[in-house]
């Protein structure tokens, strides 16, 4: 149920479930019982027997009833108050804590037989019980599961002390948590006409000179049915370095029959225009490369089958077109991603809209995306990959520089990615400036680019045909594909994230043969590199990250480091997300 209150609007509070998600810091406890309480205040039925004083300390001498046991009350901070309230004969209910046979600091209480939450919020307690009294109840909370609601609402209206449980408490929580984000994604997935494409991919697939991967078949399969909806196609594919995301792309492509593709640099947009030229062509599949350095013309663009390009797409005269693929689309903005899908629709309906990652995700998080969105993910990789991680260090160079010959003697190449372009005084490790130089002396055919680098596209292409060695940053992260390259060297890598180093490491050994990435750092323990020295796959990398630093906010399209729930824990309760998910699809 939306809450429609300023005070609460105010708090962030907007319905009730996340009005039940405000846990109490503490209950007073006002029950009796006949027993004592290990580590919490509690209520007594007391007679004061007798009073000590001296100049540090108070000592009461009480008789409990409700336990029929004498203890003395310590009072550390004796007020003048206390002299009207504790004197010897008075019989009275107290609180305190029991510490070492004695109860510290009591204090007098009027009423007993409840307990009363205490809550830490940015308004008057007693105004915010109101509130709840006001909005909570068990059938505000019905869209929730029937015993979660209970648990919730018996949380803060209380009856006994199984009713403030800890444990069954905090699981409650974090299922409400995640139910209240998952409903909240829900509401943002909006269904748009699209045209409904009936397509074959069979003639595609046949015509390849090699065999397609379960999980890729498997997404083209998602996709072909996808097309067929009256209903605009949102579905992300996100696939490890090297699954065949390509391929993929361009199956869609050819069940689509009038689709463009934009990727996030020249090169990447070359690259998989080689491959459509490749494959498609036979098809008669008129297909045209869009980037600031391509020719085309107005009647290319109109008649192309495929167009395949960078942002430059977005400047252009775009026909109608079934469907939009955007590879890598964590690299464009929304408004570039909105521009595009304006630009290309028949004012009626939209084109459909798949988007590519090579980013691997956690499961966790697929999971909750796929409330927004549909998921695919592309796991199995077409042939093993043979990649030899190694921590090294200072001490370690001359087995580096060793390798590094052997690797060019075999006429193969490597890449040294640096940190940083120019030196910096904060800085523990050298920068591009600072190491090209001894590159150069020492080794031929070596190649210098990075970000900021006007011509880093010609060098990288040039370096493929001719060059020896690299000397880059994480610019190469993403991009030209590097038959020849065997050997990558992470500089100051535990300073990047798994994602980016797996990216990194994701370049070598892309045709099967052996790869070796070196990590070179000044802290060879560092517990995240050495876990991730043994883990290839980009799936357990990504869970591996999540453990390391929790994930972003999807709702905001912020997935990066930081906490998004108070309750909810990504790496250990992807059981609760399971279970939400399929109550989830039970009522809607």
């Amino acid at each position: 149920m939306k809450i429609n209150d300023e005070k609460l609007n105010k708090l962030g509070i907007t319905n009730t479930i996340e009005l039940a998600l405000i846990k109490p810091k503490e209950w007073e406890d006002n029950n009796l019982y006949p027993f004592l309480i290990d580590g919490k205040p509690q209520t007594f039925d007391a007679e004061i027997l007798d009073i000590q004083k001296s100049t540090k300390i108070t000592r009461i001498k009480f008789y409990l009833k409700n336990i029929k046991t004498i203890m003395w009350g310590v009072f550390f901070r004796w007020k003048k108050w206390h002299e009207s309230v504790f004197y010897k004969g008075k019989n009275l209910y107290i609180r305190g804590e029991v510490r070492n046979n004695q109860i510290i600091q009591p204090k007098p209480i009027s009423k007993i037989g409840e307990i009363t939450p205490i809550y830490k919020v940015a308004i008057n307690q007693k105004s915010f019980k109101l509130l709840l009294k006001k909005y909570l109840t068990i059938e505000n909370l019905s869209t929730l599961r029937e015993d979660i609601a209970k648990i919730l609402y018996f949380m803060h209206f209380p009856r006994n002390l199984e009713d403030i449980n800890e444990k069954k408490i905090t699981y409650a929580l974090k299922w409400a948590e995640i139910f209240n984000y998952l409903n909240k994604l829900q509401k943002k997935k909006k269904n748009y006409p699209a045209n409904p494409i009936n397509a074959d991919p069979t003639p595609f697939i046949n015509s390849l000179p090699f065999k397609l991967t379960n999980d890729q078949l498997k997404v083209i399969n998602e996709i072909k049915n996808d097309l067929s909806k009256p209903l605009q196609a949102r579905r992300v594919i996100i696939g490890d370095v090297g699954s065949g995301k390509t391929i993929v792309m361009l199956a869609t492509a050819f069940m689509s029959k009038k689709s463009a593709i934009m990727c996030p640099t020249s090169i990447l947009a070359n690259q998989i225009y080689e491959e459509a030229k490749k494959f498609l062509e036979k098809f008669n599949f008129k297909i045209t490369l869009v980037t600031q350095k391509s020719k085309f013309s107005e009647y290319d663009i109109q008649n192309s089958n495929l167009l395949i390009g960078t942002h430059a797409l977005l400047y252009q005269n775009l026909p109608t077109l079934n469907t939009i693929m955007v590879d890598e689309q964590h690299r464009f903005g929304t408004n570039q991603r909105a521009k595009l899908e304006k630009l290309t629709t028949d004012k009626k309906t939209l084109p459909h809209y798949f988007q590519f990652s090579a980013t691997p995700i956690p499961r966790t998080q697929a999971l909750i995306m796929s409330s927004f969105v549909n998921v695919s993910l592309i796991k199995e990789l077409p042939f093993k990959k043979d990649i030899e991680t190694k921590i090294i260090s200072k001490e370690d160079f001359k087995e580096l520089i060793n390798h590094i010959n052997k690797e060019i003697h075999l006429g193969n190449q490597v890449i040294i990615v640096y940190p940083l372009v120019e030196e910096s005084k904060n800085f523990d490790y050298q920068s591009i400036e600072e190491a090209k130089e001894w590159w150069l002396k020492h080794f031929d055919g070596v190649y210098v680019t990075h970000g900021k680098d006007k011509n880093k596209e010609d060098i990288l292409l040039e370096f493929r045909e001719k060059g020896k060695i690299l000397i880059t940053t994480t610019v190469i992260e993403v991009g030209i594909s590097l038959p020849k390259l065997t050997t990558i060297v992470i500089v100051g890598a535990e300073r990047l994230g798994l994602a980016t180093l797996h990216q990194l490491r994701g370049r070598v050994g892309r045709y099967g043969q052996k790869g070796y990435c070196y990590l070179y750092t000044n802290n060879k323990n560092n517990k995240r590199l050495i876990e991730f020295s043994k883990i290839l796959d980009g799936f357990k990398i990504a869970e591996l990250d999540l453990k390391f630093r929790k994930s972003g906010d999807l709702l905001d399209g912020k997935i990066q480091s930081g906490e998004s729930f108070k309750y909810f824990d990504e790496v250990k309760d992807l059981n609760i997300l399971e279970e939400v998910k399929l109550f989830i699809s039970t009522i809607t």
